[in-house]
């Protein structure tokens, strides 16, 4: 039966996946599982979304040189895909053939350290496999059914720290749209339970995203076409622990503000860069006049009284739109802004 103190700290665990600071809310969670369960050593393990390898997130405990070789061998042992099939957690102690003890990580790395007894479970969230957990004690045959039954108990909640793309974009005041997708590098990253954006196959957007990418600390907002609709596109910087960066790009459908055109908002763009009536006539294959004729519709729509405050207006409330042929360093630094979500 579970003691009042074991309650406590699986409430604990719970709660702690509503923290924003992740790091922290990983090792207040270890150092908390540490107080039920009697264990020397524990990490928490997860999987890096843009590798696939393992990462160790957070670690009490454990030599430095044991704590890497958990991240980056384990998950090549025989016990880890034992354990992957396992619903209630091993430990060493208690497996029958004793196949663990007999194997080169447990020689190379867990015995040298002084440890005669370990637990694992791995960790799954949403259907997915996201880590693991990992207990030592230099005790012999500590844990048993009861111990392993507790860990399990707390795993789900495990499983919402140690998974990456469950805490990537949400911030305390803007939670990720049902259309996501993270890009590291050139890989795209699909999030769980959101769709991917259209727009990752265009190549003049993704030269867009990897130009942000060497802009650290900044995010853009812009408007992009898919058809005949229009996305809002936010993309920011996403700092995944121990994963390669990224950019979250975060898509949602709307209309075209002010009811400006298509063709009004490139104007508005481009107005907003500091080019000249001349200038944008010549980059859009237009008469000055025509552009006069925009700018003079586009004042009526916005309600603005000078080309300057449409200028203004576009910064302010990220009235633009990139599109082929513009050079994506000029761009950023008219439109992109700091990104006061992120440390």
């Amino acid at each position: 039966m579970l003691t009042h103190r074991q309650i406590a700290v699986a409430t604990r665990l719970g709660m702690l996946t509503r923290e924003r600071d992740v790091a922290a809310a990983c090792q207040e969670a270890l150092s908390a599982l540490g107080e039920a369960i009697p264990a020397d050593a524990v990490t928490l393990v997860g999987v890096d979304p843009t590798t696939g390898g393992h990462l160790q997130f957070a670690g009490i405990g454990y030599p430095a040189a044991v704590s890497n070789r958990l991240a980056e061998e384990f998950a090549r042992t025989p016990w880890h895909r034992k354990i992957l099939n396992r619903d209630l957690p091993e430990s060493i102690s208690d497996e029958a053939g004793q196949s663990f003890r007999q194997g080169w990580f447990y020689a190379e790395h867990v015995r040298p350290a002084g440890y005669r007894d370990a637990m694992t479970g791995a960790l799954r969230h949403q259907g997915r496999y996201v880590g693991l957990v990992n207990l030592s004690t230099g005790r012999a045959d500590v844990f048993g059914t009861d111990c392993r039954r507790l860990l399990a108990a707390v795993m789900p909640a495990l499983a919402v720290l140690a998974d990456r793309l469950a805490w990537a974009g949400d911030t305390d005041d803007r939670a990720v749209g049902p259309c996501a997708s993270l890009i590291a590098g050139d890989q795209v990253v699909d999030m769980p339970g959101r769709t991917r954006p259209p727009m990752l196959d265009d190549v003049t957007f993704r030269q867009l995203v990897h130009e942000l990418a060497r802009w650290p600390g900044r995010r853009l907002s812009l408007l992009w076409p898919v058809g005949r609709d229009w996305l809002r596109v936010n993309l920011r910087h996403q700092h995944l622990a121990g994963s390669r960066p990224a950019i979250l790009v975060d898509a949602r459908p709307v209309d075209l503000p002010y009811t400006l055109s298509p063709r009004e908002l490139e104007v508005v763009t481009r107005a907003a860069m500091g080019q000249t009536n001349p200038a944008i006539a010549h980059d859009l294959f237009l008469s000055p006049r025509t552009v006069h004729t925009h700018i003079e519709h586009i004042l009526r729509k916005t309600g603005a009284n000078s080309r300057a405050e449409v200028a203004a207006m576009a910064i302010r409330d990220d009235l633009m739109r990139f599109t082929a042929g513009m050079t994506p360093g000029p761009w950023l630094r008219s439109f992109a802004k700091p990104d006061m979500t992120r440390p």
